[in-house]
């Protein structure tokens, strides 16, 4: 495996960096898979922070095509990720662009909400595509870097929760920097990564979000490579980032607040002290209980808690709404994929359910559509 060790802050280049935490053998994939476990690969996932700047950041970096062998994302599922790209499409109304570049489209989702507001060229850059039905969108498979062109005029570059996973969001930047002209807009959207730590979300920092990317740090970078911050809206008040900005030059880089290594670090030892309880607790109720056990997620949600401890011999199954990874197996555990509709027949079933942002959807429709018997471990 091809490992790189980052040595330096994303952020500054400094080398003053502080060991956090390490939780040992994390499986290196998040999707679900029909190969036998044997194939499967872990690493160990270690954290460090930067005494200059307080970003939290991965030490070890793995290949990028391990990473993201196939497509893990759900954004194509759910009513709260169809709410986000409709919320999304209308901030961009706002600015009425004319041909669009979006970095990390992967389903096209985003383009084909935004043909509500008018048909534009819309081109996507993508790693691992897969069209939704009806999107007129052109699709190029790739990443971008310096090398990247471009064969056709566009005015706006836009990413929806692809900063996050940028192994260096500071040269990433600069090379966007080199391809927006002077004058033209990047908008994006981002996860609220403050919010996710704050509230110990397991999917807030993980082997694909490799960077504790929170607000100081991307209107830092934004500012320092020439992006003026036009404006900045919230969706759901914790769920995501909107923002625009315009190439201008001539900005005024912002500076970081000297208080975000204290701040950052006790967000994050709280985040792993809550973990250590919270499987104690888990594992004691899932001993005592007579009702069979279902872990909701089959994505880094379920694999988290298992590396922090989870006991998984009298889990039942793993449920997820996505049609795509029913009756495969996660990755890096023994756990099968089913539909939460396996809850329909059985009496008071018990169901772990830590998926961020995501619980409130999943647990009322559970209850009201499926199962209104069903305890939740939450």
């Amino acid at each position: 495996m091809d490992i790189t060790e980052r040595s330096h802050d994303v952020i500054s280049g400094s080398n003053q960096l502080e060991d956090l935490y390490i939780l040992p053998d994390f499986p290196v994939f998040m999707g679900s898979v029909l190969h036998d476990s044997k194939y499967d690969l872990r690493f160990d996932m270690a954290w460090s922070i930067s005494k200059d700047t307080g970003i939290i950041q991965l030490k070890k970096l793995l290949p990028l095509d391990l990473l993201y062998q196939s497509q893990t994302t759900t954004s194509a599922v759910g009513a709260l990720w169809m709410e986000h790209h409709r919320a999304f499409a209308a901030f961009l109304s706002q600015y009425k662009p004319a041909a669009v570049l979006e970095l990390g489209g992967a389903h096209g989702i985003l383009a084909k909400e935004y043909e509500k507001y008018a048909a534009i060229p819309w081109t996507i850059l993508e790693p691992n595509p897969v069209p939704t039905e009806g999107s007129k969108a052109t699709f190029i498979k790739g990443f971008f870097d310096d090398r990247f062109i471009l064969d056709k005029p566009i005015d706006t570059v836009i990413h929806s929760h692809v900063y996050e996973h940028l192994y260096e969001p500071d040269k990433f930047t600069r090379h966007l920097a080199g391809f927006i002209k002077e004058g033209q807009r990047m908008i994006f959207a981002v996860p609220h990564l403050l919010a996710w730590l704050d509230k110990k979300y397991t999917n807030c920092i993980n082997f694909e979000h490799t960077v504790f990317l929170t607000e100081p740090y991307i209107e830092h970078l934004l500012s320092k490579h020439g992006f003026r911050l036009e404006n900045k809206s919230f969706f759901k008040t914790e769920h995501s980032i909107f923002y625009s900005c315009i190439r201008d030059s001539l900005v005024k880089q912002t500076q970081l607040d000297p208080d975000l290594y204290a701040t950052n670090k006790l967000l994050y030892e709280n985040f792993v002290g809550y973990h250590q309880s919270l499987i104690a607790d888990l594992n004691e109720r899932i001993s005592e209980t007579d009702k069979p056990v279902f872990l909701f997620g089959a994505h880094v949600f379920a694999q988290y808690l298992i590396a922090f401890g989870l006991r998984t011999e009298k889990i039942t199954g793993l449920l997820d709404n996505d049609a795509q990874k029913q009756g495969k197996r996660l990755y890096g555990t023994n756990l099968i994929v089913h539909s939460p509709n396996v809850l329909r027949d059985i009496l008071q079933p018990a169901v772990i359910l830590k998926a961020g942002v995501y619980n409130d959807e999943i647990k009322a429709d559970i209850l009201k559509n499926i199962n209104d018997s069903t305890e939740f471990f939450e």
